[in-house]
Formats: structure tokens, sequence, C-alpha cells
């Protein structure tokens, strides 16, 4: 699992407050049977961009013109909008990916950006890949044995190797093989010359959800990429399920043994669009219940809620509605910041996360503010803001966190730094209370969480619903990679 940098160079490519967060790692979009089809992909690429920045590619297949791919470094509007650019992705089968890095290495290397292509003696196969396989490493290693080229970084290209290896009569046949394999998260879109392949790992940890548009079919990691493109929901892809899609219509599968589900719980946290539907759950109705829930949990007398923009939003729409106490815009979030041509001076270095939030200072002097976020990484984003509120005159500054502290890493596709850089994993609750320098701290518990999500009970810490280990150390399929390297699980008796 790499590791972002806590201090980055250039603070308008990599601020505090973006270094401050969680990521996912990617997303996915695939459709067949619309005539450029690649349009359509951009456009589901750019209503999947939340999910991965860093990178995006395409994979286009034409009968006359065969596969065609296209990837680049950035934004999907940047790159995937040129004209001459798309009249190079023909072809009314397509799929694509965005990409923010949690395995391989970080920084500009474009063979590690998805779609991955292979060429198979029953025709050319392209993948794309949104999780994390937690055996990557010993899978590569024994790959790399038995004589297989690695040409990027990522896990996900040991995918394709393992396909090449396979003694399946078909492409998808040979995926099946592959993927048993694979421990970890996976959600994939993959394509061949005439079939889309959707699969989701047992557990179903990364979402993947199935649309209709007129005749074509198309396969995403949110409802939100259906929506762009006035796509029509007709379900979710099931955990440990393949489904192929062709001319004959759409085939489903089991090649896995059957496991308990458990859907990553970040996704309704913070990962997924508020707009998107998951699990036939509305994530921004779920996002207001946590933070009813947070109000019931933690009250303090205040005179305004805020948001920390974007992500808290929803949880202090819902705060404030239980509280009763006035929801206001406290904070203003910059959406411009980007890429610039301007060489940050130290001055600018030290602007941290002024360049995208700002203080509405006549809304806070005097004021008791309550502070609403989704969740405390390492703490520095969440000292400076209470720093800023302060500057602007507020009287009393309150945090409200809307997910239960984050103490251990993640290795099913979130990048999260290692154990020792999370502030919950080296502080008690009143030790991050007192470090940011707040009047009040706190967290929703893990059983308020689970209550938002309609789990009348909490969780249960024999069956929990979703994949939580962030918040509890339980990873539900060891990480067998990183144990190797020295990480540490969670002793029994915790």
């Amino acid at each position: 699992m790499s590791e972002r940098t806590l201090h980055p160079a250039n603070p308008f490519d990599s601020d505090d407050l973006e270094g401050d967060k969680l990521h996912e790692e990617c997303g996915v979009f695939g459709i067949l049977g619309v005539a450029d089809a690649a349009n359509f992909v951009a456009l589901g690429l750019h209503a999947l961009q939340h999910r991965g920045q860093e990178a995006g590619g395409i994979v286009s297949y034409d009968p006359g013109e065969g596969f065609n791919s296209a990837r680049r470094f950035g934004y999907v509007r940047d790159n995937f909008t040129n004209a001459s650019l798309m009249r190079t992705l023909p072809g009314a089968l397509a799929i694509g990916h965005v990409r923010y890095s949690t395995s391989g290495k970080k920084g500009a290397v474009i063979r590690d950006v998805q779609p991955f292509f292979g060429e198979f003696a029953m025709g050319g196969a392209a993948i794309a890949h949104n999780g994390n396989l937690t055996n990557a490493i010993q899978l590569r290693r024994e790959l790399i044995e038995r004589g297989s080229i690695f040409q990027s970084s990522s896990d996900s290209e040991c995918i394709i190797h393992l396909m090449a290896r396979s003694m399946g009569r078909t492409i998808p046949d040979r995926m099946k093989e592959a993927l048993r394999q694979c421990e970890g998260a996976f959600s994939i879109v993959a394509m061949t010359r005439s079939k889309l392949i959707g699969v989701r790992d047992p557990m179903g940890v990364r979402p993947l959800v199935m649309g209709r548009l007129g005749d074509a079919m198309i396969l995403a990691s949110e409802t939100c990429a259906l929506d762009i493109i006035g796509a029509e929901f007709i379900r979710e892809i099931e955990p440990g399920e393949m489904v192929v899609i062709s001319e004959k219509g759409v085939e489903s599968f089991r090649p896995f043994e059957p496991r308990r589900p458990q859907p990553c719980i970040f996704e309704y946290v913070y990962f997924s669009r508020p707009d998107s539907v998951l699990g036939g759950k509305s994530v921004y109705e779920v996002r207001r219940e946590i933070g009813r829930q947070l109000a019931r949990e933690a009250p303090v007398d205040a005179d305004m809620v805020c948001p920390v923009p974007d992500s808290g939003t929803p949880a202090a729409i819902g705060y404030s509605q239980e509280s009763g106490i006035p929801f206001e815009m406290g904070i203003v979030r910059n959406q411009y910041v980007g890429r610039t041509f301007i060489e940050p001076t130290e001055q600018i270095r030290n602007m941290g996360v002024r360049l995208k939030l700002n203080v509405n200072r006549a809304l806070i002097r005097g004021k008791r503010v309550i502070l609403i976020d989704d969740s405390i990484v390492r703490g520095t984003t969440s000292r400076k803001i209470r720093e800023m509120i302060l500057e602007a005159g507020a009287a009393e500054v309150h945090f409200r966190i809307a997910s239960p502290p984050t103490v251990w890493p993640c290795f099913f596709g979130i990048d999260t730094p290692d154990r020792e850089q999370l502030i919950a994993a080296r502080m008690s609750e009143t030790e991050i209370r007192d470090y940011l320098g707040v009047d009040s701290l706190n967290y929703i518990s893990i059983d308020g969480l689970y209550k938002a999500l309609g789990e009348e009970n909490g969780r249960d810490p024999k069956a929990p619903a979703y994949y939580d280990a962030v918040f509890t150390g339980d990873y539900p399929i060891a990480p067998v990679d990183m144990i190797e390297k020295g990480f540490k699980l969670k002793p029994a008796a915790e």
C-alpha cells in the first residue's frame, strides 16, 4: 500500500485538504450496443471522477479497426472531451477507468493506467479493476518465477497474466479461473470483441451496477454514472456474481465459493456520490441519517451547524434537523483550485487549506460553531480548519465526526496511511480534542453508524453486515502481502 506525502510540494496539485482524506482507488464503466460507445464511457467516467483523479483510460472495439485505447493523466474533462482523440476510439463496445492508485507506484507512469489489454489465442481482452488484491505480491512473485513479464506495478495486471496461463476455452472461463486465485476486493469491468463482462468479489466490497440505455447495456461503479447518460438502473451485480453481456443477452454465473457479503461501509460515509443509490439505499439519505444519529449521541449547545464542505454537508443537514440548531454555510469551498502555472513560493505553500476553504467571517464572528466532517485521518486539516474558524472570531468550536475513529489501514481499495500516521491509532478521543484545540470532539459510534444504515441493533460483532476494518481492525480476509511485510493484525482479545 502506497502512502501519500504529508506535506505536498505543490499545494495547488494536492493540498493538505486532500492529503488528509481517505481516497478510493478508482471507478469503472462499460457499455455495449451503442454507436460511438467511447463517448458514453467518457461521460460515465466524468460522473465517477470523484473515485479517481490521477488518470483515466478507455479501450474500444470496432470490427473494422480492432481494439483501440487511450490512456491519459489528469481529469476526464481535460482529455476525453477532445474530438480528435475520441475519433480514435470507434466502435459499439468500450470500457473505461479512472484511477487513484492504492497499489502500484504513485506518480506519472502511463503503463500503470487502466484498462489493461491482453491478446489471447481466442482474441483480445481488456480489463478495468476497482479494488485491491491482498495477495498480489505473492501472485506476482509466482507468475514472474513461471516466466511472466510485467509491464506495470499495478496489482490488476496479475489478472491478465493469470488469464494468459489459464486453460479455459473462452475468455470468460479464463477470467473465472484467474479470479478464483485472487484474494481481496475486486469489481471488474472487462471486454472481448463481442462481450461486456462484469465481476464482483464474493464479499461485494466494491460496488458495481447494471443499467440499460435503449438496446445498450451498461456496467458502472455507481448509479450516478447511469444518470449522466440517461440510462435506466436495472440492478446491482451481486457479490460473487459474474455477468457476461452479449447480443444474446445477459448470462449470470457464480464462479466463487459463497461468502457472507460485506460491502464497504465507507462507500456510504464518504466515497460514493451522494446522488447514488447503493445497496438499495440513497447515499444522501444515509449520510443525513448519520448526522441525525450523531446529534442524538453527541448533543451540544451551539448557535449553528456548519459542514466541512463538501463531504460533511448531508450529515450536517441531518445534525441540524435533529438538534434544531440552524444549518449554515460557515465555510465556503473554492471549486476552481487545481493545477496552475504558478510556481509555489514558501508563502503559497503555507496557505495549505486556505487555497480551497474560506471562512464566512460575517456569519461566524461571536458564534458557537459545530463543525461536521466525514472523518479525521491525520488531524492536520482539522487543526487548520479550527485555526481558521477561531481567527474569524468564533466563540466556540465543536467538532462532530460522521464516522467512528479511523484506527486501522485498509487493504481492500482505500488509500490509507500506515497505522502509525492515523491520529486515532495514537491518541484517545480526549487527546485528539486537545491536539486539535477544540472545545469538544465526538465521533459517531460504530453502532450508531450501523443504525443509520438501518441495522436496528447496531453492529453484530460476530457477523458484521459491512466491511468496516478501518474502524474495527476486523479484516474479513487476512492481508497476506502486508502481513509478510510485517503488518500486525489486531490481537484476538481486542
